[in-house]
């Protein structure tokens, strides 16, 4: 059952050829320009990673992986929730140096996602990876990144004014940064949802940090896997969505841990038991070069800048009957 909102008097400003057209031009828009920002090479990843290979993100720790056997390799199989770790692995096996990093088409299938105007069970995103040095493991640096991906949504956004007539969204360039303990104090009394809504209203852009320890309040802001993000070291990207009234998140993003932020976050969720696979076991060594990453979610991007209702207006994905029938009658046309 999904949780589908109908903005009041909303009509698309794109027929679907138009819409095709402008998601083409913001794709390939948008990677040219963060390639060249970040220094970023494109790099072909997988659509799935073996089971015991401990590279699959975990995301919150409960969703359930897609996954199947492979009888001519003997090992079962697991669709990727994302590429975080893979990322960080591919970085080291291609010899990547300090400065320079990769991105890569992302696609997922999150089968245990509730569905709403912007979550689907399949998932498209730009999924990046940078080297980076001891130094650079620091808040301003974590600022100054998602400012520049900021810029280049914002350059993007901009872009697509100039090639489409119809185009209306405007977005806020200037990022106010807050971490969620800050966010806390200032709206004591709401949900973390509630106050990302706020403080995009307020701000436009937002870059909420350090997301995954608990809070003050015994909850933590909103769930991260330990074993990616350093939990003092990570944000999330949120414009203001004027279509749907509320916080919009385009990209999680981080310095990733170290040796040290790895031991201390596995024990406080209490998964030890990864320490001995492949993966985390190089980093415990320090076998595996430091980085930021993060993924930007492609179809999230292209519904905030056509001022899209509903996600699966540039996507294509299933759907349960209230929301066809609850789209059909509002004129909002699924993919």
């Amino acid at each position: 059952m999904s949780k589908l909102f109908i903005p009041e008097n909303y009509k698309s400003s794109y027929d679907v050829y138009r819409t095709q057209k402008a998601i083409s031009f913001i794709k390939r828009t948008f990677q040219d320009k963060l390639a060249k920002s970040l220094n970023l090479k494109r790099v072909s990843a997988p659509l799935f990673v073996t089971e015991n290979s401990g590279l699959n993100d975990n995301l919150n720790g409960t969703e359930r992986p897609v996954s199947f056997d492979v009888p001519a390799v003997g090992e079962c199989a697991e669709v990727v929730h994302s590429l975080a770790k893979w990322k960080r692995m591919a970085l080291k096996e291609y010899n990547f140096f300090v400065g320079n990093g990769l991105y890569t088409d992302m696609n997922a299938i999150r089968r245990d996602e509730e569905l709403d105007n912007i979550h689907s069970i399949y998932v498209d995103q730009w999924d990046w990876e940078k080297v980076i040095t001891r130094e650079n493991r620091n808040i301003q640096y974590l600022i100054d990144t998602a400012q520049s991906i900021v810029d280049v949504i914002c350059d993007t956004n901009e872009a697509l004014s100039r090639e489409f007539p119809e185009h209306k969204t405007t977005l806020k360039r200037s990022m106010f940064a807050i971490t969620s303990e800050e966010l806390l104090e200032m709206y004591p009394d709401l949900t973390s949802k509630e106050r990302e809504d706020a403080i995009t209203k307020k701000y436009g852009t937002v870059l909420i940090m350090k997301i995954g320890g608990k809070l003050k309040n015994g909850q933590p802001h909103d769930g991260r896997a330990p074993d990616y993000d350093d939990w003092e070291l990570n944000g999330d990207i949120l414009f203001y969505n004027e279509v749907l009234s509320r916080s919009f998140e385009i990209s999680s993003m981080g310095i990733r841990v170290d040796e040290v932020s790895l031991d201390r976050q596995l024990t406080e969720r209490g998964c030890n038991d990864r320490r001995t696979l492949p993966f985390h076991s190089m980093l415990l060594r320090g076998e595996l070069p430091l980085t930021v990453g993060g993924g930007i979610g492609q179809s999230r991007l292209c519904m905030l800048m056509l001022g899209c209702a509903h996600i699966g207006e540039v996507q294509c994905s299933i759907w349960d009957k209230d929301t066809v029938e609850g789209c059909r009658k509002a004129g909002i046309r699924l993919l």
